[in-house]
């Protein structure tokens, strides 16, 4: 059951950093360019949060069968079992509320280059915490871009 939850949570995990990517430029490109809120920016925000969403439950169910998962005493001095039983759920649970937060603040503005603008705060900051988290330091302790 692991392998598999791990294989899915790990192949989707490049589109939502895709789908992350697509609404960040959406939002810079509407905001910079001071360009009308569109059906189509309110649907790339609203399946990004969707997606998100169903990518949290899938690591909260991988989370608790995972043997990367350790709660010893030792894990604080170990960087890959801090990182996994801690760091990695913490900062995932932060990106998938910027999301959220980022998609709720865009709605309820009242402007077009607000929604644009309060989105792609938001959404940079989730990108820079997945692009860190999700990609870079997973490789780093040596678990590969998987």
């Amino acid at each position: 059951m692991h392998s598999v939850l791990l294989g899915a949570h790990s192949g989707l995990k490049w589109l939502l950093f895709l789908s992350l990517f697509i609404a960040l430029i959406t939002s810079i490109i509407g905001w910079l360019g001071n360009k009308k809120y569109t059906k189509i920016d309110n649907t790339v925000a609203m399946g990004l949060v969707s997606f998100a969403h169903v990518m949290g439950i899938l690591g909260l169910v991988l989370y608790f069968v995972s043997p990367k998962v350790a709660w010893t005493k030792e894990m604080m001095g170990n960087a890959f079992s801090r990182f996994w039983s801690m760091e990695y759920g913490m900062i995932m649970l932060i990106v998938i509320v910027l999301i959220t937060v980022g998609r709720v603040k865009s709605k309820k503005a009242t402007t077009d280059i607000l929604k644009h603008k309060k989105g792609a705060i938001f959404y940079i900051i989730a990108f820079v915490l997945v692009f860190w988290a999700g990609i870079m330091k997973p490789y780093l302790l040596g678990s590969g871009w998987i």
